[in-house]
């Protein structure tokens, strides 16, 4: 299924900067593609926050230590920082296209296709959305729709310190299930690479299906 009609899918490179100044341009980019701009791809390294979706409280973690933001997407909590790469897809959804978890499902065949990029099998978890290695999860996946825009996307765990994870329950899960690319390649991945090659894959599943 492809899910992206526009003639290109446009990639938007944010850098790194605070969770609410990445996380406005994307409400941005969602009104620009409600007005018929070319679908986008986004790609950030948010500063050390976590981000709680619907499936969680913030009250319940507020003792943290870190910055929390409460955001629109679906599932739970998760970890946004130095050492990940963020890629949200800002696509308008139409016709067939408008099924989330055929969406979903999309978005996690982009980073399984990525992946093999790098010499790395991965997979799913039919009981947690994501990217998994071995048994352990390298990247998290969580989506919201406006007007049948989906926007949010994935955060993929490159040198990502895990440390970060013990201080909640990443997705409802234990800590010491999140892994990095780093960790499961035995050596530190070329960052250039890694978003070269996921840029590909998802240009690849989102307009070509």
């Amino acid at each position: 299924m492809r899910f992206s009609r526009s003639a290109q899918l446009e990639v938007e490179d944010l850098g790194c900067a605070d969770y609410l100044t990445l996380e406005q341009r994307m409400f941005e980019v969602v009104e620009e593609v409600l007005e018929g701009a070319n679908d986008r791809l986004l790609v950030c390294e948010p500063e050390p926050v976590l981000t709680v979706g619907r499936g969680s409280r913030i009250e319940d973690y507020r003792s943290a230590g870190i910055p929390v933001h409460e955001v629109s997407r679906g599932g739970k909590t998760t970890f946004h920082g130095p050492g990940q790469l963020v890629i949200w897809p800002v696509i308008a959804l139409q016709d067939e296209a408008r099924d989330l978890h055929a969406y979903l499902h999309a978005l996690e065949e982009a980073l399984i296709l990525g992946l093999q990029g790098l010499g790395l099998a991965s997979g799913r978890d039919p009981r947690n959305t994501g990217a998994w290695i071995a048994g352990k999860k390298v990247a998290s996946i969580g989506v919201a729709v406006r007007r049948w825009v989906a926007y949010h996307g994935v955060a993929l765990n490159v040198t990502t310190d895990l440390a970060w994870f013990r201080r909640f329950d990443p997705c409802g899960l234990e800590p010491d299930l999140m892994t990095t690319l780093q960790l499961a390649m035995g050596q530190t991945p070329d960052p250039d690479e890694v978003q070269e090659l996921l840029l590909a894959a998802f240009e690849q599943v989102l307009r070509h299906g």
